[in-house]
């Protein structure tokens, strides 16, 4: 679907504040849902649950999904279970960090 692509280009705009990677390919988005009325529902974690900027960067994530094109409305859920880790990373992210295996 176009807007779940459109959806993910936009979170892939957004960037944890003491991580260079966005938060999508950094895996702290858990799940993105859209229903048949174009109503956003994002469930996401943070790298450490007591993350200084996590109303921030939640704000953030709302704002970007909120300015996609066909969006109607948007919920964020912040989650800490299960418990993030470097597995959830996309290889770009490991990469870009230097965590590749290689």
């Amino acid at each position: 679907m176009r807007l779940e692509r459109d959806i993910i280009m936009a979170l892939r705009q957004v960037y944890d504040p003491e991580i260079p990677v966005n938060v999508y390919d950094l895996g702290l988005i858990y799940e993105v849902r859209v229903d048949d009325d174009h109503n956003v529902y994002i469930q996401m974690t943070l790298t450490a649950p007591n993350c200084p900027m996590a109303d921030y960067v939640v704000e953030q994530v709302r704002a970007a999904v909120a300015d996609v094109p066909g969006v109607v409305t948007v919920r964020v859920d912040l989650v800490f279970e299960p418990v993030w880790d470097k597995s959830r990373m996309s290889e770009e992210a490991l990469v870009e960090l230097g965590l590749d295996e290689d």
